[in-house]
């Protein structure tokens, strides 16, 4: 492999260092989200992919990196763009389940309730006091992937007269239309 890199242009090799990190630091940003959310067989394929890469090309430059300045700025461009690459992409994957508690007053919370029954979502209603009125906490589990529309058309339907806070979920167990 080192023979390949010194008959290539140096600038030639900067650019495959930098995608070769790029690919690297992405696999790996995707393999450590796979595997806090329990995919652990995708993680595991990911990770070999991850050592293959590291094993074919970084590690035959790395010896380098302290000689050569403009590679180790596109080694150091590679790794941040691939952490930026990774994840956005598990972003858009939006692997998981998220939990939504809304908190809103008496008709927010029927207009957020008939709406979840029309979708067919699970929902629990727990009654209390804010610092001004009486409100409502509508508490929602569902797959990370539905929360942004979820919460676009609950918005639209409140007039955005709702307090959010959405946070991951690691394990359940029951609820209506969430056995695991």
């Amino acid at each position: 492999m080192s023979e390949f890199l010194t008959s290539l242009h140096p600038v030639a090799v900067c650019l495959l260092v930098c995608a070769a990190k790029i690919v690297e630091i992405t696999i790996q940003s995707l393999k450590t989200c796979m595997m806090v959310k329990g995919e652990r067989l995708k993680a595991a394929a990911l990770g070999f992919v991850e050592c293959l890469i590291w094993g074919l090309v970084i590690s035959t430059i790395i010896g380098t990196l302290g000689d050569n300045l403009l590679l180790l700025l596109f080694y150091c461009v590679g790794y941040a763009v691939g952490l930026f690459l990774g994840s956005a992409l598990e972003n858009k994957i939006a692997l998981g389940t998220s939990s939504l508690e809304l908190i809103a007053g008496e008709e927010s919370t029927e207009k957020i309730t008939d709406y979840l029954k029309e979708k067919n979502k699970g929902y629990t209603v727990f009654e209390g006091r804010g610092s001004v009125d009486r409100m409502n906490m509508v508490f929602i589990v569902l797959p990370r992937k539905e929360v942004k529309k979820t919460l676009k058309e609950i918005r639209g339907l409140c007039g955005n007269k709702v307090f959010v806070v959405t946070s991951e979920v690691s394990k359940y167990a029951g609820g209506y239309g969430m056995v695991k």
